[in-house]
């Protein structure tokens, strides 16, 4: 099990997604990454925070919060909320 605060909800493929990633590494913000196109059951979670859409990237935070699209900056802000 991790002890990340963030996951990340992601495809291969999705511009936002790679930029976010990226951003978040350069700024060595710890995070697991799932692929929703490799997990179903990470998919539809997604889409029931989404309005029933499937939108990456999506954001889980440890305390239960998300955000869809964030920039890595609202992301590095909430980690140090969490910490």
């Amino acid at each position: 099990m991790s002890t990340n605060h963030i996951t990340v909800y992601a495809t291969t493929w999705c511009p936002f997604c790679k930029r976010l990633l990226a951003d978040l590494a350069e700024k060595n913000v710890p995070f697991d990454v799932i692929d929703v196109d490799e997990d179903a059951a990470a998919g539809e979670w997604v889409k029931s925070v989404n309005d029933g859409n499937r939108v990456v990237p999506t954001v889980r935070y440890s305390d239960g919060t998300h955000a869809t699209n964030p920039p890595a900056r609202a992301v590095e802000r909430k980690l140090a909320q969490l910490r």
